[in-house]
């Protein structure tokens, strides 16, 4: 079976599993989404995969036009340091653009993210096209596949995307945790470590006065690590009350089509980020 095959299969199987789990919990069709969020998470759901793969393909395709010799160059390299090196030129260019996408310079790009007032599953790949069309760790992740990543890089996205998928789960699988006395040492060092329901949970909070809520920070994606050693992390085991944009709130939700294909598309609303003559400062 190709890599590819088997890490579709493996990813799908993650995501329906914590669908199913937001099912049974009554938390998967939230009463706080809207027409415009129903047909933006659909969408984004369907088409990332074509446009992860696209921008892998490409990567791939450019590196055989002008390192043609290279192929495989890597592939004898042991398991450890292409994980090492895949953490580095994915996961931590992945938190900078990121962090970058929380300035004025690409927040019209990753607003769609943050619209949501919701957690989910279905938040999960919620961002405009060219939020990962321009993202630098795909393309890296796409030349180190061509240089003999293969099977470690397939390994490596499984335990990633099922972090990342279950950081933004209404099942909030870490609650439990917490609970447990015993479980304090496990606790701290987890959650220092890799993104959680209640440290990602807090980046997407409606307000981040309330001692809780934090999208000036915690943007880790695999690795909570990154947010930890450069300071912009905010651990407190707790859930912000409210998720969301003030702006949304005051004038109602953008189009879908709009969030996910801007510029291309521009909206109406006034004074919006997404318009033709809108501001582009993120919330602060």
């Amino acid at each position: 079976m190709q890599p590819q095959v088997v890490q579709l299969i493996a990813v799908v199987s993650v995501l329906l599993t914590f669908a199913l789990a937001e099912l049974a919990q009554g938390r998967f069709f939230a009463r706080q989404a809207t027409r415009e969020d129903n047909r933006l998470d659909v969408a984004v759901t369907l088409l990332f995969p074509v446009i992860g793969g696209g921008v892998l393909a490409a990567a791939g395709a450019l590196c055989a036009a002008f390192l043609p010799s290279y192929r495989d160059a890597l592939a004898h390299w042991p398991v450890w340091a292409m994980l090492a090196l895949l953490l580095v030129a994915d996961d931590f260019t992945q938190y900078l653009w990121h962090r970058l996408s929380h300035t004025s310079v690409l927040w019209p790009l990753h607003r769609a993210h943050h619209s949501a007032a919701y957690m989910s599953v279905r938040v999960v790949y919620r961002n405009n096209a060219f939020y990962y069309l321009l993202m630098p760790g795909l393309w890296l992740s796409g030349a180190l596949l061509y240089l003999g990543f293969g099977w470690v890089y397939v390994g490596y996205t499984i335990v990633k995307l099922s972090v990342i998928i279950g950081a933004h789960s209404a099942v909030r699988w870490d609650e439990w945790l917490y609970r447990h006395a015993a479980l304090r040492p496990l606790v701290w060092v987890l959650q220092r470590t890799i993104s959680t329901p209640a440290t990602h949970f807090a980046h997407h909070a409606l307000v981040q006065d309330d001692g809780v809520g934090h999208y000036t920070g915690n943007y880790g994606n695999l690795l909570f690590l990154w947010d930890v050693l450069l300071g912009t992390a905010r651990i407190t085991q707790q859930y912000p009350p409210a998720y969301g944009l003030a702006d949304d709130r005051a004038h109602g939700p953008e189009p879908w089509a709009v969030q996910f294909t801007y510029p291309l598309l521009r909206s109406r609303r006034v004074g919006t980020v997404l318009g033709r003559d809108g501001h582009h400062r993120p919330p602060s």
